[in-house]
């Protein structure tokens, strides 16, 4: 290399310059992994309705989870459920969490929707 072109600083580690060019053609990653596709029958689904308190200052959410849904459908689902329930909710980790304790309630709306969910827990 000449003096105008030499690396100053680098993060990397390993070889630079021609070599790490060569290098980086040989490890280009092949095709990505599809995207997760959307459940063929939501019905069959493990979905479970949980009522859990621990971390929230002892106010009780209802924790719906194994909804193996893309973002945006779980983002309509918790706006439809919100507005029927009249409460808030919130879309964590793939799990929907609706304030207050309305696991009967969301049973049967999720049964309505087409998904059988089960209670868990006391």
């Amino acid at each position: 290399m000449t003096e105008k072109a030499r690396l100053v600083y680098s993060t990397e580690h390993g070889q630079i310059g021609k070599a790490m060019d060569k290098q980086s053609k040989k490890n280009k990653p092949g095709k990505a992994a599809p995207a997760a596709a959307s459940i063929k029958n939501p019905a069959r689904q493990g979905v479970r309705i949980s009522r859990e308190s621990k971390g929230r200052g002892g106010k009780t959410v209802c924790v719906i989870s194994g909804l193996n849904l893309p973002a945006e459908p779980l983002k309509e689902l918790l706006k439809r459920l919100k507005t029927k329930l009249g409460t808030g909710g919130a879309l964590k980790d793939d799990c929907i969490e609706i304030q207050g304790d309305h696991r009967d309630k969301l049973l049967a709306l999720l049964e309505s929707e087409g998904i059988k969910a089960r209670a868990a827990g006391g």
